[in-house]
């Protein structure tokens, strides 16, 4: 009788799911679920996808770990106008939803108010579907992508008055 490899076929072999967060990190992916009849593996990267953009004048702690952040770049000076003006970014690659469906409103809308663990958008990444949560506060200016939108990571995508 030939003995097979130890877990060969299982399903928890510890090289198949290295192989599942190769892919997870190749990809950009916070989430993979997979099902096998009765046998099911969810991975899933850190706790919460945050979006972090922060103003100028009130540096804090990041909100998600760094991997998952928006790029901070120093820009220009603002002006008098601009001075309260922030954005939240994408945090990866895929396509923007405004709603959870089709036939739901959209998750925020010019004039709303959001706080950090406000559902902004739904970002699709090969499959995956990821809430976004603002990440801060404020009331939103205007959005600035459209629903079905190529997004890339960084790209911003709400612009909010930080006053409000």
């Amino acid at each position: 009788m030939a003995s097979q490899p130890p877990n060969s076929g299982d399903v928890f072999d510890v090289r198949k799911i290295r192989r599942l967060v190769e892919l997870m990190n190749e990809h950009d992916l916070t989430e993979i679920d997979l099902r096998d009849a009765d046998v099911r593996i969810r991975l899933r990267k850190g706790h919460e996808t945050f979006v972090t953009a922060m103003p100028a004048v009130a540096p804090q702690a990041p909100l998600a770990p760094p991997s998952t952040q928006a790029p901070h770049v120093p820009s220009a000076p603002k002006a008098a106008d601009e001075e309260h003006v922030i954005y939240i970014k994408s945090v990866m690659v895929g396509t923007f939803f405004s709603s959870p469906s089709p036939e739901a409103p959209a998750f925020v809308k010019v004039g709303d108010h959001v706080g950090p663990d406000t559902t902004v958008c739904i970002i699709e990444a090969m499959k995956v579907f990821n809430e976004i949560p603002a990440g801060l506060s404020g009331q939103v200016m205007a959005v600035l992508v459209q629903n079905g939108d190529p997004v890339e990571y960084g790209q911003p995508l709400f612009k909010l008055d930080s006053r409000h």
